[in-house]
């Protein structure tokens, strides 16, 4: 199923579990959010609203309030002697969609729980924890750490260290 919705003057579509980023919206991470603008519902049978679906909503948990990348407005005219800069940061809202509701349904107001840890970070966590428990336990694991290695100095940088930096005055 899918929907297509208005925010912040633009159009979205969407489907379940999608992560969006929009215009920045009032809500902390982790609420939910409702968009009553809904245009399109589709899946089996495609809805077009006029201009929108009557009792259709798209519920969305904030998943954070961020700001963009940050954009430059130079401007010159050449010849003039007239420069401009400008910068700015956007504000944006990323999104995660949790529901699409017909029927004038309203969203279950739990937001979804966490993701469990990828595979990889999971071992991580599990050697990080056996790693903290040999340390309190004082095995010999956790005191065999050794020092990095030092990279011997070559020749010609050491010629260079001890070698004094030109005066820079004539030469005769």
């Amino acid at each position: 199923m899918f929907a297509v919705f208005k925010t912040g003057g633009k159009q979205y579509r969407v489907a379940a579990e999608d992560v969006l980023k929009v215009a920045k919206l009032k809500g902390e991470p982790g609420e939910i959010v409702e968009f009553g603008e809904v245009l399109v519902v589709g899946g089996d049978s495609v809805s077009l609203g006029a201009p929108t679906v009557a009792g259709a909503t798209v519920a969305a948990e904030v998943l954070q309030q961020a700001r963009g990348p940050k954009i430059i407005a130079f401007k010159k005219r050449r010849r003039k002697n007239s420069r401009r800069k400008r910068g700015f940061r956007e504000e944006f809202t990323l999104l995660r969609i949790t529901e699409i509701l017909t029927d004038g349904n309203k969203p279950s107001k739990t937001a979804q729980p966490k993701r469990a840890l990828a595979p990889k970070a999971e071992a991580d966590a599990t050697a990080d924890a056996a790693e903290d428990a040999a340390e309190a336990s004082g095995t010999a694991a956790a005191t065999k750490r050794k020092a990095p290695a030092k990279k011997p100095k070559s020749k010609a940088s050491a010629a260079r260290a001890k070698k004094p930096a030109h005066k820079g005055g004539k030469k005769k």
